[in-house]
């Protein structure tokens, strides 16, 4: 889940040097989108691979002296090259979003050298320790990845394979995404493979240069800009397809493309061995971990879990504890519920199931008939998360409708691990490409941490979702990509319509009323009156709590704007098709070995870090959670009994404590102190009479009695 891109010029660096170095820099800043964690690249001259990475973002980097000083040793080794005595130019570099490996310890960040492979890798592999633990003659030095990867690698050649045998045989045990550039201190290749298509590569017209990046955007966008336009042809652009890999010989850029499949015939490789080892010089520092905090404020201490635990079993102990409908479990603290004698709630008297009817398979294919490309390019955008709904929605689009999904997700800093995990098992067995737009993390996080401060001072239901504000922008990409890939057709693979019924809660605890008829449209389609109520609302609050003035107030307008200024015009996958869930999670279980989480037992926002901790504060302030209102209209569905959902939502309502810490760990927060704050806060029921009067709080012990 990184940016990978390269270029071989057998054109003398004295001749070109300006124009590498200009082109590699626009691919730093293209590439940098991907990823911004660190950065990195190598170059390859006639007798020396020289390598450079820190922990940089790419415009950064490519401004540091090292990476100067880098092509200075190129410019300088080229000058006493006699005229005639020509040899390429390799470029490989790499803009990286972290998901293995902290980016402190510079070995973790690439490119990768490992016994005289230099390589660069985009994606996750998820069976890299089993793959350690399988393969004990293969040491590991690192934390990334990738390093499982060149190690495979290097086993296989060193059984006699042939380099084409041994991609295949090394992607035969990966489990995962992987886009690889790679190198070898003993032959003059560039190997390129990949198991998802995200690799495209470009000649120019006079075949003296080759450049390769991870997106068709990133290339076009290269090749348009002044400095390439008269030298390449954009629309020759081609994909590196999925399941394929290419060997390009970089005295001639001369190609072979294989199969990674090994039961198709391998080419026949003509590459010479050299006579003499590149010799790879390491042009970095290790650079150290900067100082590991006191983790202690991230860690939940025993006693704040005795009261978290205390609040959930206050709760549950008894079913009358919270008033809730007698047909469906929505309670009295939902904003504008009412019951009728019977203990019936609005919610249940005015749903119709006819209001609510699936469209159907036939449908879904007449519609998509009309966007069907039959050139085998990309025909549908699919927002792709890798939790339950999208995993099961993409592998439907792909293997029954027969259409060619391109998927993309918008990494603002709280795509879980486990989700990251996800995307790159369903990709890699479909070999679809999934483009990364990468926040700027550090950034965001940020953002999350001060209006979390800001909301702490003031706890205030109608303000919670202004802590997942951050991804919001997931809208403005969408849009973008799509028109950027010429795609008119985005599957909306969430919005099951029991899903969109949690906003009405968040929206009812700011003000504002949408009534049931309403409750399970789209946020997009509130109406002009409501979206003024809703910014009153949080003006209201901006004012009264001058914390939220902070630098992300930018951020939280262009989330407002994603959210409710952006035109819906997305197909809606379970609109067409019932969304069941045993079918769904079974499927891809079943299908993609898809893992779950392991502190619940939920299989819902298991793939959004922020869900933990809202989901916390609206079960101890409100006495309820996203997953009643779900589970409620699951009720009605006639898909659950009363009695089945609420032991569901009892479970999984349950504080999820290693989540909060990941959550409290990356945004950098007092775990406990926010806990403290959060129980302390006003309740919805706390006129009940379940309360001690004399306290006016929740009979639940404090640290002290504990």
């Amino acid at each position: 889940m990184c940016g990978i891109f390269g270029i071989v010029s057998r054109v003398q660096f004295t001749d070109s040097g300006n124009l590498l170095l200009g082109v590699t820099n626009k691919l730093f800043k293209l590439s940098e989108s991907r990823g911004k964690e660190a950065a990195g690249l190598s170059i390859r001259d006639k007798s020396t691979i020289y390598v450079l990475k820190e922990p940089l973002r790419a415009s950064k980097f490519i401004a540091s002296r090292g990476y100067r000083e880098v092509f200075q040793k190129i410019s300088v080794s080229n000058k006493d090259t006699a005229e005639n005595d020509t040899h390429p130019i390799l470029i490989i570099g790499h803009s990286r979003l972290v998901t293995h490996g902290q980016s402190g310890l510079n070995n973790n960040n690439q490119p990768v050298i490992k016994r005289g492979v230099v390589g660069v890798h985009n994606g996750v592999i998820v069976n890299d320790t089993v793959l350690w633990d399988n393969f004990p003659e293969m040491q590991r030095e690192y934390q990334v990845d990738t390093e499982v990867i060149l190690s495979l690698v290097n086993y296989y050649r060193g059984q006699g394979n042939s380099l084409v045998r041994t991609i295949q045989k090394t992607y035969a045990q990966i489990e995962g995404t992987a886009s690889i550039a790679l190198q070898f201190d003993d032959t003059d290749i560039l190997l390129l493979a990949t198991n998802t298509g995200s690799l495209y590569i470009c000649e120019d017209l006079k075949r003296d240069m080759l450049i390769f990046a991870s997106e068709r955007k990133i290339l076009k966008q290269l090749l348009n800009s002044r400095l390439l336009k008269k030298r390449f042809d954009s629309s020759a652009i081609t994909q590196v397809k999925p399941y394929t890999g290419l060997i390009v010989e970089l005295n001639s850029l001369n190609r072979n493309s294989f199969s990674l499949n090994m039961d198709e015939t391998t080419p026949e490789e003509n590459y010479t061995s050299l006579s003499e080892k590149t010799d790879i010089r390491r042009c970095f520092n290790l650079t150290e971990p900067v100082a590991t905090p006191n983790r202690s404020k991230y860690i939940i201490s025993d006693e704040t879990k005795k009261i978290m635990n205390a609040t959930w079993e206050y709760l549950y102990k008894d079913p009358d504890t919270i008033k809730r409908c007698k047909r469906c479990l929505l309670p009295h603290t939902m904003p504008y519920i009412t019951f009728d004698k019977g203990g019936v709630c609005n919610y249940c008297r005015d749903y119709g199931r006819e209001d609510h009817l699936v469209l159907g398979e036939a449908e879904l294919m007449k519609f998509v008939e009309k966007y069907r490309k039959n050139d085998g390019s990309p025909d549908v955008l699919i927002g792709f998360s890798g939790g339950r709904d999208s995993t099961f929605a993409l592998e439907y689009i792909k293997n029954t409708l027969k259409m060619n999904p391109l998927t993309f997700i918008y990494d603002w800093g709280m795509v879980t691990d486990l989700a990251r995990r996800n995307q790159a098992r369903v990709c890699g067995k479909l070999g679809i490409e999934q483009i990364i737009v990468s926040a700027d993390i550090k950034q965001k996080r940020g953002f999350i941490r001060k209006n979390l401060n800001a909301w702490l001072k003031k706890p205030d239901l109608g303000l919670v979702p202004i802590l997942m504000a951050g991804d919001k922008e997931f809208y403005h990409y969408f849009h973008k990509i799509r028109k950027e890939n010429g795609i008119k057709l985005f599957i909306f693979c969430g919005g099951y319509e029991g899903e969109e019924s949690t906003g009405a809660f968040k929206l009812g605890f700011c003000g504002v009323d949408r009534g049931y008829t309403s409750a399970t449209y789209r946020m997009t389609g509130i109406s002009i009156i409501n979206k003024i109520k809703l910014i009153a609302y949080y003006m209201k609050n901006y004012l009264t709590n001058p914390a939220y003035f902070n630098s992300s107030i930018l951020d939280t307008l262009f989330a407002y704007y994603s959210s409710y200024v952006l035109p819906d015009d997305y197909l809606y996958f379970y609109k067409y098709i019932a969304w069941d869930e045993n079918t769904i999670v079974s499927t891809i279980k079943e299908n993609f070995n898809w893992e779950v989480e392991k502190d619940t037992i939920a299989t819902w926002r298991t793939d959004d870090g922020t869900a933990a901790l809202y989901n916390y504060i609206y079960m101890t302030m409100a006495g309820f959670t996203e997953f009643d209102t779900i589970r409620s209209f699951q009720i009605r569905e006639g898909k659950l009994s009363r009695e089945e959902a609420y032991n569901l939502i009892k479970e999984e309502n349950k504080p999820r404590f290693s989540s909060l810490e990941w959550y409290a760990e990356a945004v950098d927060f007092d775990v406990n102190t926010a806990i403290d704050i959060i129980n302390a806060a006003p309740k919805l029921y706390q006129q009940s009479a379940l309360l001690n009067p004399s306290r006016r709080r929740l009979v639940v012990p404090t640290r002290k009695e504990l």
